[in-house]
């Protein structure tokens, strides 16, 4: 098939390395025609996914027409900041006979929407399928095998892209549920860098299984507010995603929250930072949602102060530790 992923970051190349890898005609557009060409030239893409060697079947462009033209399948890839923008520069040359794949993991920072939501709407395609799991780029790009979850209202969509991506080394589950899917996918990253304020003060296995599963129970509440399914969160895109980002070395949120924990100033940590950490954007959209639906959130609102209220993670444990007494 022609496939074109939008977005050379360290999943969107991961995304075209492993389509191109089943022999399909896949393109991977970047922003950038410098750096396009740069990895034209070293079949590296060094800034975003370090140590991999792009195949040479895979395509490389910097137009966004020719990165489109006669494409049958669309995989939007731009980090949840610039999607909107992103994706309004290919309205009109992504049409809808083309299946669209968003693969994009939090939400819209000036709007407060989901990617599938916001790219339907702009583009004019229909339904857009929000692809999602426990799915570290590094170890992708490297053929270690994994799981996600495809999800789409249009039950043929989401089965089409379950076809498209399943391989040796990646196995894809369907649901109905992108809601659910995509809702769970900005929430952990959240949840993530509250993990790795923890590890970065010092604490141990019990601090960090403690913050997972209380973790996860907001992130079910805020579900279950937004209007996606409890029982999607225990799936891949829910407990499963949140254990690999909350624990794996490759981790940007929980690099992010280890710094904070260490005392670091966030202006300071993302300064340093060439990747983007969605949890640091998605605290401040989680909270304003939260605060909106009225739900309860304390994980996530102490994260979202350390981000944007220069509040000190190092008081967290009081204020978490002294909340009123309650039931499971």
């Amino acid at each position: 098939m022609r496939i074109t992923v939008i977005g050379d970051g360290g999943w969107g190349t991961a995304n075209a390395m492993l389509l191109a890898g089943y022999g399909h005609d896949v393109t991977l557009w970047g922003a950038f025609p410098e750096y396009v060409e740069e990895m034209r030239k070293t079949r590296r893409n060094e800034k975003f996914l370090k140590g991999v060697t792009l195949p040479d079947n895979l395509n490389l462009e910097s137009d966004r027409a020719k990165a489109v033209s006669g494409a049958e399948v669309v995989v939007l890839a731009a980090p949840s900041k610039y999607f909107t923008s992103v994706v309004e520069g290919f309205k009109g040359l992504i049409t809808k006979e083309m299946l669209v794949v968003s693969i994009t993991k939090g939400l819209c920072e000036k709007t407060n929407r989901r990617m599938t939501d916001l790219g339907a709407e702009i583009l004019g395609t229909g339904p857009i399928v929000a692809l999602a799991g426990p799915t570290h780029a590094e170890e992708v790009a490297r053929g270690i095998p994994t799981t996600i979850v495809a999800a789409c209202e249009d039950a043929a969509k989401a089965k089409r892209v379950q076809e498209i991506w399943s391989g040796p080394k990646f196995r894809v589950y369907t649901s109905p549920d992108p809601v659910g899917v995509e809702i769970g996918g900005a929430v952990k990253n959240v949840l993530a860098i509250a993990v790795g304020c923890s590890d970065g003060m010092g604490f141990g296995d019990n601090t960090r299984a403690a913050l997972i599963t209380r973790g996860l129970v907001e992130m079910k509440r805020f579900v279950l507010a937004y209007g996606g399914l409890e029982a999607t969160l225990n799936g891949l895109a829910g407990v499963g995603d949140l254990i690999v980002t909350c624990t794996s070395v490759h981790s940007r949120n929980h690099s992010v929250g280890e710094r904070l924990g260490k005392g670091e100033k966030i202006v300071d940590i993302l300064g340093s930072m060439q990747m983007v950490a969605e949890g640091v954007w998605n605290s401040k959209v989680v909270h304003e949602i939260a605060k909106r639906l009225n739900v309860e959130m304390p994980i996530c609102e102490l994260v979202y102060a350390a981000c944007y209220k220069d509040f000190d993670a190092k008081n967290a444990v009081k204020l978490m530790m002294e909340r009123e007494l309650k039931a499971e």
